[in-house]
């Protein structure tokens, strides 16, 4: 960004109130000198901007960064006597020449809308002198552009000189708005051909968006990023685009090539590529891993179907105990095999004897009645019973004989 300090010529003489600019001269002039302003300090917040009179040569506002004092000035301004070029160009250099900055750039912006008096000679004489303190000059043309063309032509000629570039003639014939019609001048667009600063009032339609971007950078932003996202995705899709076309003119072989590719873009094609690796996993590998039941929410589960969930859960336990138990059998015999914590069973004794039992009547009464199908009232039973308690004592009358036979 060129560092500039800038002297805006107005012109405020009685021509100024015609109505051949809309509304009339001296308002045209104000918008045309707002849009200056704001161009020269937002191209650069460090720019100067002074503002002289034409008609009676006063300086209305000295070198300064505040557009609102110079718009303030302008605005009081009453069209009043006639021009005078040359006077208000020499004001307007001396000011330049006591500028802050001595590393701005010296240029004078004067707007011409009423006939120029001064000779031609007059008028060179001048623009050699600005040549030679190299001061820029941009001069708006308006009004009375058939008398003034020719004077002004060459006097901006003289100022630039045969190699030089920097200064500028823009002349509007009536009919357009002023402003809009210096929008795409140089003395808006400047010397590096930027083109129309962001921000000013009827630029509009030169915006990128079409609105202002320092109003909402965030928003300016966010496009920025979409249209480069946008403008990727079309140079893939003409990347792919010609990688196809080339594949088709190869012949069949690329033709054969270009269809397994084709179809590893399609979501059908992914979908059976990630069934063919799941299935792949080794079965070692989903057997040390179980599944995880999900457990089920209760709340909102009726009573019946709590009820059936319970069961499916103890038939599942159940088979899962079974198909264990025939994986390890021993560990079932082993685990159903209760320890022996009883004493050992005496083996009978052959010498025992059960006279004694069996001749008790009321023992073998609670045996024969705890007999199904037995009656122990029955004749037949009481019969066996006598025959039973008789034989031990007949049996121990014998036993006595013989023991004392022996001791005989």
């Amino acid at each position: 960004m060129v560092l500039e300090s800038t002297v805006v010529c107005v012109d405020t003489s009685e021509y100024m109130r015609n109505g051949d600019f809309i509304p009339t001269r001296l308002q045209a002039q104000q918008d045309a000198v707002n849009l200056v302003c704001h161009s020269k300090t937002r191209s650069n917040p460090e720019n100067n901007i002074g503002l002289i009179t034409l008609s009676n040569v006063k300086v209305l506002a000295t070198l300064t960064t505040d557009v609102g004092k110079i718009l303030a000035s302008l605005h009081q301004v009453q069209p009043k006597g006639t021009i005078k070029f040359t006077t208000g160009v020499r004001v307007a250099h001396l000011a330049l020449k006591h500028r802050q900055g001595r590393n701005h750039r010296m240029r004078i912006i004067i707007f011409v809308g009423s006939p120029i008096e001064e000779d031609e000679k007059d008028l060179t004489k001048l623009a050699k002198k600005l040549k030679k303190e190299k001061v820029n000059l941009d001069i708006v043309n308006f009004g009375e552009d058939a008398s003034n063309t020719s004077k002004l032509e060459s006097f901006v000629n003289t100022v630039n000189g045969k190699d030089g570039t920097g200064s500028h003639l823009v002349t509007v014939p009536p009919g357009p708005i002023l402003s809009d019609a210096l929008v795409s001048s140089p003395v808006i667009v400047g010397e590096d051909g930027s083109g129309v600063v962001p921000g000013l009032s009827g630029a509009s339609n030169e915006f990128e968006f079409g609105f202002d971007p320092t109003t909402d950078p965030e928003l300016a932003m966010a496009l920025r990023i979409s249209m480069e996202e946008q403008r990727q995705r079309q140079d893939d899709d003409s990347r792919k685009a010609q990688v196809e076309s080339v594949a088709t003119t190869e012949g069949g072989g690329a033709s054969e090539q270009k269809t397994p590719a084709v179809a590893a873009d399609s979501e059908e094609a992914l979908l059976e590529q990630a069934i063919k690796m799941s299935m792949q996993q080794p079965a070692s590998a989903m057997e040390t891993v179980p599944e995880r039941p999900q457990i089920p929410d209760f709340q909102s589960m009726s009573e019946e179907e709590q009820i059936a969930y319970a069961m499916q859960i103890s038939l599942t336990q159940q088979s899962s105990d079974e198909i264990s138990e025939l994986a390890n059998p021993s560990r079932k015999s082993e685990e159903e095999t209760p320890m022996d914590t009883s004493e050992p069973d005496k083996q009978p004794d052959p010498n025992d004897d059960y006279s004694e039992v069996m001749s008790d009547p009321d023992f073998l009464r609670g045996v024969l009645e705890n007999l199904p199908g037995v009656d122990p009232s029955s004749e037949a039973i009481k019969n066996a019973m006598g025959t039973l308690t008789q034989q031990p004592k007949s049996e121990d009358k014998d036993k006595k004989k013989d023991d004392k036979s022996k001791e005989k």
